[in-house]
């Protein structure tokens, strides 16, 4: 059974920073493609952040030089730390770990709220 697991959402003023986990199981995580994805009310979903098996990196160009993308494939997991947040960055962020190469599925997280507000 295949289950993403986020951590690390909440409440920070802007200019705050979070550190959003996601953990995997259940998929052979070292040869997929991970990413966070986030959606605001009323807006699509949207790529934020995204790593290749082969450690290619690419962010959305609203967060980048403010969010890092990493993963832990001894631990079947993908990071985001999100330094400099403003008050457009409140979503909920969806972890992605795509595994079609693997001849598996693309699965997603439950979400986790982040939001930015004084």
């Amino acid at each position: 059974q295949v289950q993403l697991v986020e951590s690390g959402g909440g409440l920070v003023q802007p200019g705050g920073s979070l550190r959003l986990s996601c953990a995997a199981s259940g998929i052979i995580f070292r040869l997929s493609v991970a990413g966070w994805y986030r959606q605001a009310p009323g807006k699509e979903r949207e790529l934020v952040a995204q790593i290749t098996y082969g450690g290619i990196i690419n962010y959305a160009q609203s967060v980048k030089g403010r969010f890092t993308i990493s993963r832990d494939n001894a631990k079947n997991t993908v990071y985001l730390q999100m330094n400099s947040l403003k008050p457009e960055d409140t979503a909920v962020y969806y972890c992605n770990v795509d595994s079609r190469r693997v001849g598996m599925g693309d699965y997603w997280g439950q979400g986790t709220q982040v939001t930015v507000s004084a």
